[in-house]
């Protein structure tokens, strides 16, 4: 009798994502068509020319961004270049060339030398050299937290103590206190993986996203937060991390807290269009934490809310195709969603917001 219940179970849940799956595709774009960290229609022009070996368009973007005072936008830009001038950097060695005291010049170039020490066996010894580089790139634009961002990823990286790590940030917040890459960079020195405790982590996560403005990426810090501890209690740190549809294995005193940062990531991207490329990173990482609890449904609408938009950060931490990583989690999620839909109920599409 058991084994007879638990082959007709196992039927009518084939028969729910049979008759549910392809439904549920309504509003997903095809495969075919998503990209991986995409850039914007300012920073690609500029990617086209440096492929093309002129530097021009891409000094022309950051100064924009340094003399309006674009922070958010200058340090995306920053780090696009920079990791394009890691494998084709011939355009930036001609602009250092031509303008060596270039402000912006001088932040990409201390980008690039801090992930490309970061890659290194010998990191720790190989950032410690690089402090000057990232003190002319500050010194060469003061009121600019890009390079105070810089020097708060350089400090996890040479074990700077605490005491050294409160003094960088506090010239980072003077410069922006908002500052999303900031935050960021801060979150991650204060993790139970580097320097911290999940519980410090999880705290300074909540607070600045009390005390952020409406829509900023920052309300999206506690969902880091929530990342970091559910893949640390996992086991999972690299390189034997585990399948983005594993189940959460839960502990009850951070349960609360991590649904909290999901409802709150949530909210944050319903403030924005769907296929917004902006708050991308953001979208696919609440996914990741969203599966992780099992909220299927609420995963298929961020899926959605995407678009095309797939971001290297969080699925790149489970895969070396995060792009394929990304592709196989939303059919998982839709499999889920499908399975759990009576056969002739609704697959849940949300409605359309109200205009």
């Amino acid at each position: 009798m058991v084994r007879t219940m638990y082959f007709l179970r196992a039927m009518l849940r084939t028969a729910r994502m049979i008759r549910h799956t392809p439904r549920l595709a309504d509003g997903l774009p095809p495969d075919e068509t998503v990209l991986l960290d995409a850039p914007d229609e300012r920073i690609g022009p500029a990617l086209v020319a440096a492929a093309l070996g002129d530097h021009e368009p891409a000094a022309k973007l950051l100064a924009a961004t340094r003399e309006a005072a674009e922070w958010e936008s200058r340090d995306r830009y920053v780090t696009r270049l920079a990791v394009f001038a890691r494998s084709r950097g011939e355009w930036l060695a001609s602009w250092l060339a031509r303008a060596p005291r270039d402000p912006d010049a001088l932040t990409v170039k201390a980008e690039l030398a801090v992930r490309h020490a970061w890659e290194s066996p010998a990191r720790a010894e190989q950032l410690r050299e690089l402090g000057p580089l990232i003190d002319a790139a500050a010194l060469a634009t003061p009121a600019d937290p890009v390079p105070w961002r810089i020097a708060l990823d350089h400090a996890r990286g040479t074990h700077a103590p605490h005491s050294d790590f409160e003094s960088l940030w506090e010239q980072a917040v003077r410069r922006s206190p908002h500052h999303y890459g900031c935050h960021v960079a801060a979150l991650r020195y204060l993790s139970a993986q580097w320097y911290g405790s999940h519980r410090e982590c999880f705290d300074f996560a909540e607070k600045a996203a009390a005390d952020a403005l409406p829509g900023s990426l920052i309300r999206a810090l506690p969902v880091r937060a929530a990342f970091a501890r559910m893949e640390h209690i996992a086991g999972s740190f690299p390189p034997d991390p585990p399948p983005p549809l594993a189940a959460y294995p839960g502990d009850s005193f951070e349960d609360d807290r991590i649904d909290r940062a999901a409802e709150l990531a949530i909210a944050l991207s319903a403030e924005y269009p769907p296929g917004d490329p902006w708050p991308a990173e953001v979208r696919n990482l609440t996914v990741c934490v969203l599966v992780r609890r099992g909220r299927w449904q609420e995963a298929l609408e961020q899926f959605r809310l995407i678009g095309p938009h797939a971001s290297s950060f969080p699925w790149g931490y489970f895969s070396d195709d995060p792009l394929g990583q990304f592709l196989d989690v939303r059919d998982g999620v839709r499999i889920q969603v499908a399975s759990m839909t009576p056969i002739r109920g609704r697959t849940g599409r949300s409605r359309p917001r109200g205009h």
